[in-house]
C-alpha cells in the first residue's frame, strides 16, 4: 500500500508539474531554409533537444554556451538552440522578432542572404545569422541616438539663445540614459564573444559537425581550419561591436563636453533680469560703478551724448551721498548711549 501510494504521489506531482510547465512556441529552421511551426511544454522539449531544464531558462542576458552538441544562444528576447540540422527559435512571437524571422533569416540560411559562412556547415550560418541580427540591432539604436543627440546639444549650446528650452534638456536627459543602456549592451556583447575567443576549446565546441559527421569537419579549400574559421568569424563581429563602442564613446565625450557650455548659458540666462533692457540693466545702481570705472557704457544708449554722462555719473554720486548721510543719521540716533534721567 505505501508504494502504490508513492506512485500515485509521483504521477500526482509529474502531473502538478506538467500541469504549470511552460509552452514554448517554437519556429524551426531547416538546412534548405524550411520553416516550420508548433507548440511544445519544456519538459518535452529539453528532454528531446538532449538538454536540462536551466539551458531553456528565461533570460535576457547574452550568452553563448554549448551542451550535449547543442548550441545555446540568448540575446535579449531572442533564445534559439543550434543543431548540426535545424535552428529552433523559442517564444517567437514578439514584434521585433517576427519580421526578421519572417523575411530574412530562412532566407540567410537558405543562402540567399549572402551570408560569408554559407559553403560552411550549418551551424556556421546559423551563429552568423543570430550575431548579423543582434549587431544590426546596435547599429540602429546607435543611428537613432546620434543625430538626436547632435540635434539637442546644437541647439542647447547656441551662444545666441535667450533662454533655454526645458524640454530639450529633459530629451538630452533621456537620450543620455538610452545611450548608457546601449553602451552596456555593447559592452556585454564584446565580453561574451571575447570569453570564447580567450578559449580555444569553446571555440571547437561550437563546430558541432566535427562530432557528428568528422568527414564534414576537413579543411576548407582556402587552408584553414573550420575551427580557425569559427575564430575569424567571433573576431569579426567582435570588431564591429568595438567600431559601434567607439561611436557611443565619442558621442558620450560629445555630451560631456557640452555639459560646461550649457551650465554656462543657464548661469547667464539666470542671472539676466527678465524683461529688462541693455540700456535699463547699465543704469542699474550696483552696476554702475563698475561699468563707469571699466568703460562699458560706449555702447549704450545714453553715452552717444558725453553730457548724459556726466548728468547720471552726478546722480549716482549724489545719490552715494544722500544715502551715505542717512545711514550715519540712522547709525547715530540708535548707536548713540542714553542720557541720564532728569534730576
Amino acid at each position: 500500500s505505501g508504494a502504490l501510494y508513492r506512485h500515485a504521489t509521483a504521477e500526482t506531482s509529474q502531473a502538478t508539474l506538467a500541469s504549470v510547465s511552460p509552452v514554448f512556441a517554437v519556429m524551426k529552421f531547416d538546412k534548405e531554409g524550411n520553416t516550420t511551426y508548433f507548440e511544445k511544454k519544456k519538459t518535452e522539449l529539453y528532454q528531446e533537444l538532449g538538454l536540462q531544464a536551466r539551458d531553456l531558462r528565461f533570460q535576457h542576458v547574452m550568452s553563448i554556451a554549448t551542451r550535449n552538441n547543442r548550441i545555446i544562444m540568448r540575446m535579449e528576447f531572442l533564445k534559439a538552440v543550434i543543431t548540426p540540422e535545424f535552428l529552433l527559435i523559442l517564444d517567437y512571437r514578439n514584434l521585433s522578432l517576427e519580421h526578421w524571422l519572417f523575411n530574412d533569416l530562412a532566407s540567410q540560411l537558405a543562402g540567399e542572404g549572402q551570408l560569408v559562412t554559407y559553403s560552411l556547415p550549418f551551424e556556421f550560418r546559423a551563429i552568423e545569422a543570430l550575431l548579423q541580427y543582434r549587431i544590426s540591432k546596435l547599429q540602429g539604436r546607435l543611428n537613432t541616438l546620434q543625430p538626436q543627440i547632435i540635434e539637442t546639444l546644437e541647439a542647447l549650446v547656441d551662444p545666441k539663445l535667450l533662454s533655454v528650452d526645458r524640454s530639450k534638456l529633459h530629451i538630452l536627459l533621456q537620450n543620455g540614459k538610452s545611450l548608457s543602456e546601449l553602451e552596456t549592451d555593447i559592452k556585454v556583447f564584446k565580453e561574451t564573444i571575447l570569453e570564447i575567443l580567450d578559449e580555444e576549446e569553446l571555440i571547437e565546441e561550437l563546430c558541432l559537425s566535427k562530432w557528428t559527421d568528422p568527414q564534414v569537419f576537413e579543411e576548407s579549400t582556402t587552408g584553414i581550419d573550420h575551427a580557425e574559421e569559427m575564430e575569424l568569424l567571433l573576431e569579426n563581429y567582435y570588431r564591429q561591436a568595438e567600431d559601434l563602442a567607439n561611436e557611443a564613446r565619442e558621442l558620450r565625450v560629445l555630451i560631456d563636453d557640452s555639459e560646461s557650455i550649457i551650465f554656462i548659458n543657464l548661469d547667464r540666462l539666470a542671472t539676466r533680469p527678465v524683461g529688462l533692457p541693455k540700456a535699463g540693466q547699465n543704469l542699474m545702481l550696483p552696476r554702475l560703478p563698475h561699468i563707469c570705472l571699466q568703460g562699458k557704457l560706449e555702447d549704450s544708449v545714453f553715452m552717444r551724448d558725453p553730457r548724459i554722462f556726466w548728468l547720471v555719473t552726478g546722480i549716482m554720486f549724489l545719490g552715494s551721498g544722500l544715502i551715505w548721510r542717512r545711514l550715519l543719521s540712522f547709525l547715530g540716533r540708535h548707536l548713540a548711549p542714553p542720557l541720564p534721567p532728569h534730576v
